[in-house]
């Protein structure tokens, strides 16, 4: 592989002039700069990565930390990061956790010792010493999708409980009284803060939800399928609000096992609006914003933290959700009379 030594032999000029063409740390002759350019196409000449950003203290590159790509969610929001960051320069690295403390704590320290610029961190669990690294990590952070109790880093995310709230509300506004809640792992912020949403409109409604309307799972499909399984095997719910859109995606698919119409006689709402959600069958209501450009605002933030670091204490932006009406909801199946 060429070295710089052989650019500067090969133009017949210093490996110091040389590094001045490649840097533009120094002005340098029209004749020189052309003589420096043909000797690297000669040679297939890269410069070394690790060597300019020692000079210029700067990588160009923001580290990227997701539980799980498979995800679309993740996926989504790591196309908005990306997108953002190549406009301005940037190239990200993505690291997939696979919801493995041990992997996030991995990946954090291999990220770090690559000398990123900046670092999004996606939605971790509970995890203590990943949160006793996040919360001495100085590079510029942002994180996304929920708050990590004892880090200082700027947040962006949705509002959980209001989205949570609305998908309810809609719900309720169709008629329906009997509604089911499945979420996330119960011990999670995100699970807690969708729950009470979800408590509260239903409390505002007067209506009381059974314990065992109340469901866990992982935010999958494959979750969501048993845990409505198991709610539709009993006397069943005419709603049900799934906790993320993957959650929704399997209980469409165990309503459907049973020959259960939706939205004839089950509701389903999900929450996040990923691009999938339209294409299910039936189309998936949900509650959310767009993805996409919940990463493109988390990129921005972190370039600007970056620029300046020290500019002011750790932001907040909260999304505001809306409801996306699609083909899963309907009201009440004994219901002929609008709802008052």
């Amino acid at each position: 592989m060429a070295t710089i030594k052989d650019v500067a032999a090969l133009a017949g000029i210093s490996y110091t002039t040389v590094s001045h063409v490649l840097n533009k740390t120094r002005p340098v002759s029209e004749p020189v700069r052309l003589k420096v350019e043909a000797a690297i196409r000669e040679l297939d000449y890269v410069p070394s990565a690790v060597a300019r950003s020692l000079k210029a203290r700067s990588t160009a590159t923001i580290g990227l930390l997701v539980p799980n790509s498979v995800n679309p969610y993740f996926a989504e929001l790591a196309r908005g990061i990306e997108d953002a960051c190549e406009r301005n320069g940037y190239c990200v690295i993505l690291c997939n956790s696979d919801d493995d403390p041990q992997k996030q704590r991995n990946y954090l320290r291999v990220l770090l010792e690559k000398r990123i610029d900046g670092l999004v961190v996606g939605s971790v669990g509970q995890d203590d010493d990943l949160l006793q690294s996040l919360a001495e990590v100085r590079t510029p952070m942002v994180i996304v999708d929920r708050e990590l109790e004892g880090v200082d880093a700027d947040l962006v995310r949705i509002d959980h409980e209001l989205g949570a709230y609305l998908a309810t509300r809609h719900l309720l506004e169709l008629g329906h009284r009997d509604i089911a809640y499945i979420g996330g792992p119960a011990e999670t912020g995100v699970t807690q803060m969708r729950l009470g949403g979800f408590r509260r409109a239903l409390a505002e409604a007067g209506v009381t939800v059974a314990p065992e309307r109340v469901r866990h799972c992982d935010f999958t499909s494959p979750g969501g399928h048993a845990a409505a399984a198991e709610l539709l095997a009993g006397p069943r719910p005419t709603a049900i609000f799934a906790g993320n859109d993957m959650i929704g995606f399997g209980v469409l698919r165990a309503a459907a096992e049973r020959h259960i119409d939706v939205p004839g006689a089950l509701s389903v709402i999900g929450f996040d609006d990923i691009e999938l959600s339209r294409y299910v069958y039936p189309p998936l209501t949900t509650v959310g914003q767009s993805i996409r450009e919940l990463g493109e605002s988390a990129a921005a933030l972190l370039l600007a933290r970056i620029a300046q670091p020290r500019n002011s204490s750790a932001q907040q932006r909260i999304v505001t959700p809306r409801i996306v009406l699609r083909e899963s909801t309907g009201p009440r199946p004994d219901l002929f009379n609008d709802y008052r």
